[in-house]
Parts: C-alpha cells; sequence; structure tokens
C-alpha cells in the first residue's frame, strides 16, 4: 500500500517545503519523469532522511532545492520552499546568493567535487569570497577555524593541502567545512559516508549529528542503507522509481514499515553474522593459496631534496586459504587491503615475502612466467564502469581474454552467453555497451569476466562497497552460489565489517599494512582479541539499533 504525502499545508514552521514537485525527464528515457508529485517537509533543527535506491529520484531531488537541474530535466509542476520563499521564482543572482549562505551541499564524491589545482584552504575561503563576506584575512582565519571544527589534525597545515593528498574521510570532512562556510539553516548531504569505511563512517555521521545540533541547523540526508538512517534520522522518506512510498519518524518506518519497497530495503541492510559458515566443499588441509611475508613498500618524492615519503602498504602479512572457502580482508582505508589484493593477482611486484599458488611461488616471477597462470587467478574490481572498456561491448569484453589465450570465437561467445545468464543477464546483453547498464548489472559482467577463465581463486576488491543494499545483497548471493557450484576460493576485501560477516569463513583484519588479528567470524565479531578489531566492530552503521 502506497502511502500518501503529508497533506499539511505549507506551514511556518517548516524549514523546507515540497509540495507536489515532479520534474521531467527528457524523451526516451525508461521513465517520463524523475520525480512524480513528492511532498514533504524538513522541520527546524531535525534531520530528515531520504532513502532509496539508484534512480528512485532523492538526489535529483536534492538538486531541485539547491536550483542544480541539468538543462534536460525541467519542473513539471508543483513548489518547493525554503522557509517560506519558494525557489521556482527566484532569478539565478537570487539562487546564487541561496546556495551556501541558506541552503548548502555537501556532495557523495569529494574527490570530484573538490577542485584538484586549488589547496583546500582557498577553496574554503572561495565559497567566503564568492558571497564577498570578510576581508581576505578574515576569510582565512575563518577557513583554518572551520577545518578545526571539522576534526581535522593541524588545521594550518591542513589550510594548504591539496585534495589528492587527503584520505577520503578527511577529503570529506573538508566538503563538510565547505558547506559551513557561510553557516547555512539547512544542510543537504548527498550520499557522504557511502564509500566510507566504518570508523571514517561513523566519524562523519557523528560530526554531521553534533554539528547539527550545535548549530541547531536543518538536515537532509540522503542515503541507501538504513542502518545509516538507525543511527541519525529523526524522520525518514522513502522512495521508488520517482514517487514517495512512505514518510514518517525513523521509529516507526524502521520498526513498523507498511509499505513492501520499505520492507524490502530494511531486509536487505547486512547484519553482523557472529556464526561461522558451512563449507561448500568437502574440507581441505591443503591450501590453494599461502601467504608468507609479504612485504610492499610505496615510495614517492626525492631522497636528494628530503620530499622522499615512504607508504609500508603491506608488511609482513601472512596466511593460507583453503579450497573452496573464503577469507574476508577488512580494515580502514589506507589499511592495505588493495595492496594485498594486487600483489595476490601480481598487477603490482611485492618487495618481499612468497605467494604460493597450488604449490608454486608465484612472487618472483617475471610478467612472462605468470601469464600462463592468469587465467586461474582472477580478479572483480571495485569500480565496475572504470574498469570496463567504453568503447567496447560485453560481449568483446567477455571474450576478448579467453581468445587471446587461444579459445576460438565460438566457443567464447557460447560461454559468454551461458555466463551472462549465470548472472543474471539476458543474452541481449552481449552486444550492448557498459554504459547501457545499471552499477549492479555492470558489477555482474565484472564477475562473468573474472568467470569465463574458470579461475580457482578470486580477488573480490571492495566489488559492491558503491552498490545499493538490496543490489549487494543480490551480488552476494550470486557469489555464494558460484561458489558452491564451482568450488572457487575466494579473498574478499571490504571496509564493510557486515557484508564480511555474510560471506567469509574466515577474516583478516589489518591495520597499517599488517594483519592484527585473524580468525572465523565467530571470533571477529563477538570475541575479537584487537583493540583495533573492537573499535571497527563498534563502529558498524545500525548495529545498536538492530540489536
Amino acid at each position: 500500500m502506497t502511502i500518501e504525502p503529508n497533506p499539511r499545508p505549507l506551514g511556518q514552521d517548516a524549514a523546507l517545503s515540497v509540495r507536489n514537485l515532479t520534474l521531467n525527464l527528457p524523451k526516451g528515457m525508461e521513465r517520463s519523469y524523475a520525480v512524480s508529485q513528492i511532498s514533504f517537509d524538513l522541520i527546524p533543527g531535525k534531520i530528515l532522511c531520504i532513502i532509496g535506491e539508484s534512480g528512485s529520484g532523492k538526489s535529483i531531488t536534492a538538486n531541485a532545492i539547491m536550483g542544480l537541474l541539468p538543462f534536460s530535466i525541467r519542473v513539471g509542476e508543483g513548489s518547493i520552499y525554503v522557509g517560506t520563499t519558494e525557489i521556482q521564482s527566484m532569478n539565478p543572482a537570487a539562487l546564487r546568493d541561496m546556495r551556501g549562505r541558506k541552503v548548502s551541499m555537501i556532495f557523495q564524491d569529494p574527490l570530484s567535487a573538490l577542485n584538484p589545482l586549488m589547496t583546500v584552504g582557498e577553496q574554503i575561503v572561495e565559497v567566503m569570497s564568492a558571497h564577498a563576506v570578510g576581508t581576505k584575512s578574515e576569510r582565512k582565519s575563518r577557513a583554518i577555524e572551520l577545518l578545526k571544527e571539522v576534526g581535522l589534525p593541524d588545521p594550518a597545515t591542513m589550510f594548504r593541502q591539496y585534495p589528492f593528498r587527503l584520505s577520503g574521510g578527511q577529503r570529506q570532512r573538508v566538503m563538510i567545512a565547505m558547506a559551513l562556510a557561510l553557516e547555512p539553516g539547512i544542510l543537504i548531504a548527498d550520499e557522504p559516508t557511502t564509500a566510507l569505511d566504518v570508523t571514517t563512517q561513523a566519524q562523519i555521521l557523528a560530526l554531521i549529528k553534533d554539528i547539527q545540533h550545535r548549530k541547531n541547523m536543518s538536515v537532509v540526508f540522503i542515503t541507501h542503507d538504513f542502518g545509516v538512517v538507525a543511527e541519525i534520522a529523526d524522520n525518514v522518506v522513502v522512495m521508488e522509481k520517482g514517487k514517495i512510498v512512505e514518510q514518517g519518524d525513523a521509529d516507526t518506518v524502521l520498526k513498523t514499515p507498511s509499505h513492501p519497497y520499505t520492507k524490502r530495503l530494511i531486509a536487505a541492510v547486512p547484519h553482523i553474522i557472529g556464526q561461522d559458515r558451512t563449507p561448500h566443499v568437502a574440507r581441505s588441509d591443503t591450501p590453494i593459496l599461502k601467504v608468507r611475508n609479504l612485504v610492499k613498500t610505496y615510495r614517492s618524492g626525492s631522497r636528494m631534496f628530503g620530499t622522499e615519503r615512504v607508504v609500508k602498504a603491506v608488511q609482513g602479512a601472512s596466511f593460507d586459504l583453503l579450497p573452496g572457502r573464503t577469507l574476508g580482508v577488512v580494515g580502514e582505508s589506507g589499511s592495505g587491503k588493495s595492496s594485498m589484493g594486487r600483489l595476490l593477482v601480481k598487477l603490482i611486484e611485492c618487495d618481499g615475502g612468497e605467494i604460493f599458488f597450488e604449490g608454486t611461488d608465484i612472487a618472483p616471477m617475471s610478467e612472462a612466467e605468470f601469464r600462463p597462470l592468469r587465467p586461474r587467478i582472477q580478479m572483480i574490481f571495485q569500480d565496475p564502469f572504470a574498469s570496463l572498456n567504453p568503447r567496447s561491448t560485453i560481449g568483446q569484453i567477455l571474450t576478448v581474454g579467453p581468445c587471446a589465450h587461444g579459445m576460438s570465437f565460438s566457443q567464447a561467445k557460447a560461454e559468454a552467453l551461458a555466463l551472462l545468464s549465470e548472472v543474471g543477464l539476458d543474452p541481449g546483453a552481449f552486444d550492448r555497451y557498459p554504459h547501457e547498464f545499471s552499477g549492479g548489472q555492470r558489477q555482474r559482467v565484472g564477475i562473468a569476466r573474472a568467470l569465463m577463465f574458470k579461475p580457482r581463486l578470486l580477488v573480490a576488491d571492495e566489488s559492491v562497497s558503491a552498490l545499493d543494499v538490496s543490489i549487494q545483497a543480490q551480488i552476494l548471493e550470486l557469489l555464494d552460489r558460484i561458489q558452491r557450484e564451482t568450488g572457487v576460493s575466494m579473498v574478499f576485501i571490504t571496509h564493510d565489517l557486515r557484508v564480511a560477516s555474510q560471506i567469509s569463513d574466515e577474516i583478516a583484519v589489518m591495520q597499517k599494512g599488517r594483519i592484527v588479528e585473524m580468525g572465523p567470524p565467530s571470533q571477529i565479531f563477538l570475541n575479537p582479541q584487537s583493540d583495533y578489531t573492537r573499535e571497527l566492530v563498534a563502529a558498524i552503521p545500525g548495529e545498536k539499533a538492530a540489536a
């Protein structure tokens, strides 16, 4: 049953009101509207979470509120009020003055949203300069004060840093500082924690909640994760395919959802499973992968000029992986997870240690020596769009590798079509291009590409981190089924401990390049031995509410 939008008329007490808003899409799209007849209110001093899957219309609604709609999307009908001011009637100059001063926005990907050629301090100062606020020295002092307020270390030094030198969590804090520069009354946060590890995510959520409380701001928080909603929301709006299907206070929506779509989203949120998995295949005591004292160090800059920077990405990592089993590798950004994954598939060379694959040490092998083994060790990448050639059809992407290794095209095509069906895509996908698919569908193509070689080992690097929770659940189920049917072994790299608990037989916790704890899910989640592991488990969003 669809819940009707809040029928109450525009009131003086609403910080933001959206009334019967319809945004029209250009012709030829899968539907005629981005959003249709949506209405909701943002209560002053409260956090409203808008939740839904990709394509539900939540981000385009935020852009409409900011007056940042692309030219191809037009307001069909309806109104948006900031306080009692209707923004559709504003001229461009008035809209520019409103942005940042009354309503400000934190974007999903801070690296794309920040100018790589300007220091973070210059970018915060630019916000104030554009609105002619303060003198040059006052703007700089205010920028440093903001960097301190959002919890960045050594604000004066941070002021002079460029975005690429900062971690994902630090860049997100810079975005928050920019959004707060003019002390707006309304803050819109568009998926600000999606790609962050659990501890950084917890810090950003706590920071937004703290700032909202201290400054009595009104916040619209956009997310696809009900775990995040449970942490911060006062009120919730649930969107599906451009329409509001349910809204109400957070406690009611979380505990007694009335719409089937809301129930599906809540059911899809991964939760910690403290039970150990039953092996899919008969347990073998002979590891398919044996790693000993693996080392990788990155160096940049110049030793001569004193600018050399040394990062010990992987330090003495050792573990065994048995056939048909999954090792989950978890840790914060910068812990060395992805570097270790790339070492295992020899995308980068190690500086020391041994990697025994089916009894053979592949670590010292040259690329020419390793090439015959490469089909048996495959990788599923984090960003399926970036890892798929946009100029090649899915059929070309799936068949080029096997054909290069001697398989005939007709056989490769037959196996590709069979695999597309196996991963839940129709045969027509063979002749289409990557941009014609959703994120979840592209990830399925990435999985199919890895399976074309019938590998013995799969390394999945953050393969579900950017997906909606419902799509994420489908991909995890798909990987589980493939492992049951093929007996493939997996190294599953993720920053989300909830996901790791769903799919892993054993979990390795990494911190600053070292494996600080390793064991089955029952130990890692119910009886962690390391202080660091306990911090990670405590930071998982929504688990306290679920408990």
